[in-house]
């Protein structure tokens, strides 16, 4: 077998696009032999807002609770919630997530068309929206970021344009594991000792080239890669992987 898949499903109703992406994953995984296992957040009700009931007991510091310090102190005592606890184990426990030195990938849809989320779109570039999610959060806790998968506006194009949407998902899951993961800009290239600013002779490297280095450091210039990135956005949103494997559904 693959290994462990991890679905991280959000969305209110049974009968949605989201949940057919969502069974249509669960079916080609497992067609691969993977155990896969869905978080589906609405059914267990799980609370996304970070508050000291995250803590079983009390906290070190009522009078101005500072929730990072409160949690990670929580973590190494092993006091933090149940449902918390619960969804780290499947986390650890994953070598693909579809929300991982774990790979990860978003997959969800939108409420508008494509051209709405274009560089001179009303809604602006979908890479950019992207990028604090897929760097801020995905990329900044160690989760090598594939390409999203994303669903345009599914709920304002026919059915057969969503069985094919659903066509292209499942043929994406058999190579999933095989993707080259999203680049962005190591760590080593910024001076730690001057703000994190990019070196200079970064600066330099890159001054003739035609693009930036990602879409946040774009140096001024165009995104990289925007047409294939714009491509890969069309057929999906991004996911994340690692040793287990892990799918956010949005």
């Amino acid at each position: 077998p693959i290994g462990r898949m991890l679905i991280v499903y959000a969305h209110q109703s049974s009968g949605s696009f989201n949940a057919a992406a969502k069974d249509a994953a669960v079916d080609v995984l497992t067609d691969q032999s993977c155990t896969v296992e869905v978080s589906d957040l609405y059914a267990i009700k799980f609370k996304a807002t970070a508050t000291a009931e995250d803590i079983t007991g009390d906290v070190k510091n009522a009078d101005h609770f500072r929730y990072a310090e409160e949690t990670k102190l929580a973590w190494e005592e092993e006091k933090l919630c149940a449902d918390i606890t619960e969804e780290q184990r499947k986390l650890t426990q994953a070598d693909l997530i579809i929300f991982q030195d774990k790979k990860a990938m978003l997959s969800f849809t939108t409420g508008s068309q494509e051209s709405m989320f274009s560089a001179d779109g009303i809604n602006g570039d979908m890479n950019v929206t992207l990028w604090p999610l897929q760097n801020g959060i995905l990329h900044y806790c160690g989760f090598q970021v594939l390409a999203p998968q994303i669903f345009w506006a599914p709920s304002h194009v026919p059915s057969e344009a969503r069985i094919t949407m659903l066509t292209g998902w499942r043929t994406r899951l058999h190579g999933v594991l095989e993707e080259k993961p999203l680049s962005f800009t190591p760590s080593d290239c910024f001076d730690g000792e001057k703000g994190f600013q990019l070196k200079p002779e970064v600066h330099e490297k890159h001054a003739a080239k035609e693009y930036g280095l990602t879409v946040g450091i774009h140096l001024g210039k165009a995104l990289p890669g925007r047409a294939k990135n714009c491509k890969g956005l069309s057929a999906s949103i991004s996911v994340l992987q690692s040793d287990s494997a892990l799918c956010c559904q949005l």
